[in-house]
Formats: structure tokens, sequence, C-alpha cells
């Protein structure tokens, strides 16, 4: 049985086992609109069925489904929510929500619920608000939507100036792998902070383990090798741009909109782009070669090599 199989399986069972959804008798204020008991309750009732098994009774992430399941399946109840379209840390907006149930994360548990009729996903979403507090005492944040691409028609020079931005001023390989040798990286830091910086990672062609508000350390992804969880096939650049402005709620990837005008971050987007499209091929292999190379080759300069350790 497919994966997808087994777990619309567990769900019928644990829909079928006694439990009762919970019928609400008055209208409630989340995310600063109010949503009648009806809609409320419906919702519940659909949560049961698609829902509970992986998220529990409580919404707490502790279905009957959910043991074993790495990364863990959302606590609802934290009120927090990775690959919405507003700043890391604010509460989504619906389309947010029906955006990530309508398409699933890639490579988790979470499968794209694209047969439930657009008014029950919408029933549940509201549904899901009550079990956080964050819902009744706030609203969501300000959407991030991405601008005009600036760089249509000069894709290469927006990947050379994204592979700058990328290890040079937003210094992704702090959490990412790197995916250039140590003479570009401080060269690139060099021409646009001023200061060089030859103090690197260990695993720099790796990632690096990260605390998160979710119970468990998170690997962020190698762009060559994971499967990105909110990035959808045909709107790839428009969501790599909404993931990268928006940062990802409850880890340490931030808010970069702000911090990089929007020129910079759609040059990191095409450049995120061009490494996920190695995945799988020849090149990715050769491209760590040659980054080895170069690096048993560099010699950092004498001022900028890093400070030894306290």
């Amino acid at each position: 049985m497919t994966r997808t199989v087994l777990l619309l399986f567990a769900c019928g069972l644990a829909a079928c086992k006694g439990y009762r959804a919970p019928r609400f008798d008055a209208a409630q204020k989340l995310g600063g609109q109010t949503v009648s008991a009806e809609v409320l309750t419906e919702g519940a009732r659909g949560y049961a069925q698609y829902c509970r098994s992986c998220h529990g009774d409580k919404g707490d992430g502790k279905g009957t489904a959910a043991r074993g399941l790495r990364p863990p399946p959302r606590d609802f109840t934290l009120g927090v929510f990775k690959f919405a379209a507003v700043p890391a840390g604010m509460l989504p907006h619906d389309e947010d929500l029906e955006r990530i149930v309508r398409g699933g994360l890639h490579g988790t548990a979470m499968l794209a619920w694209d047969g439930i009729p657009e008014h029950q996903v919408r029933e549940i979403i509201q549904y899901v608000k009550t079990f956080s507090p964050r819902w009744k005492d706030e609203e969501p944040g300000e959407a991030i939507k991405p601008p005009e691409d600036g760089w249509k028609g000069r894709e290469g020079e927006a990947v050379v100036r994204g592979r700058k931005v990328y290890h040079g001023l937003a210094r992704c390989q702090g959490c990412h792998p790197a995916f250039a040798p140590k003479e570009f990286i401080f060269a690139a830091t060099k021409e646009l902070t001023g200061a060089g910086s030859a103090d690197f990672r260990e695993d720099l062609y790796g990632s690096e383990l990260k605390e998160s508000d979710f119970g468990v350390k998170l690997l962020p992804p190698d762009f060559t090798r994971s499967e990105l969880r909110s990035i959808r096939p045909d709107h790839r650049k428009e969501d790599l741009y909404r993931v990268i402005a928006s940062g990802v709620g409850g880890t340490a990837m931030p808010t970069w909109q702000g911090s990089l005008p929007d020129e910079d971050l759609w040059a990191l987007s095409h450049y995120v782009d061009s490494l996920v499209a190695l995945k799988g091929t020849d090149a990715l292999q050769r491209l760590l070669e040659e980054n080895l190379a170069a690096d048993r080759r560099w010699k950092a300069p004498p001022a900028a090599k890093a400070a030894p350790a306290k």
C-alpha cells in the first residue's frame, strides 16, 4: 500500500472510533473576522474526517497516525505556521492556508488535499483557528506579494547576481550549504559589504541543524537535493520569492523583505531556482569537486583570517 492509501485508511479508522466532532452554539471572532457557529461546526466535522488522525483531537499534532512522522504534524495550538506569505511568525491569511491544504507539503505526510470541495476547506481552516488563542487576539500579518520580476529577459544576469547575494550579502551558507568556493565567498562578501570574511563553517557544503519553535531541530534544505516543502513546480520562482521574502515561521529562516531590495530578492530566487535544476544531474557532483579543489588552492589574506576560537 502506498503512503497516501495508508494515511487515508488511518484517517478513516480514527474518524470511526467514537469521536464526536464539537458543535458550536455561538460565532467567534478569529483573526479579526467573525466566523459563524455553523461554519465552525461544519469545519470540525471536516477536520475529523481529513485532519484529526495526524493533527489530533486538540490540534496539537498528536493524532493516532502522528507517531514516527518526521517532520511531525503541525501543532496548531502554537499558532505558528511556516510557509505563509507574511513576515515570519505572523499569522497567515486564509489564502495561505488554502494553498498549503490544496498543494500539500512535499517530503512530508501532509498530502495535497485537492479533492476536497472549496467550501469545506475554508470551513476546516476556520475551525483550525480555534485551537490557538493567537487567532482570538491577533490579525494576520501584512501580505507579502511578489512584485514584477525586473530580471525578465536577463535571467543569466539574475543568477550571477543571486550567487553573489546568496554567499556575500545574505550569507545563506550560514544555515544552507554553500555552492561556491571560499575564494568566491570572500570576494563577494568584500564587494557587497566592504569587508571580506574568512570565517567559514566546518561543514561548509552541508546544511547546519537549527533550533525551531516546534520542539525539534530542523535541517535547512539543500536546494540541490531536498524536496522543497511549499514550492509548486508550476510556480517555482514565484514561490521561492515568497519563501525568501517572508521567511519561514518558527525557524531560523528570517524575513528578508525590507532587508534586501526586491531586485536582490528576485536575483536570489533565480539563483536558488538554478540550484534546484541541478538536482539529480552529474553537474552537482562536479560543482562540489570544483569547489573543494579551489579551496585547497586558496590562501586567505592574512588580515582576513578568522580569529581563533576562545
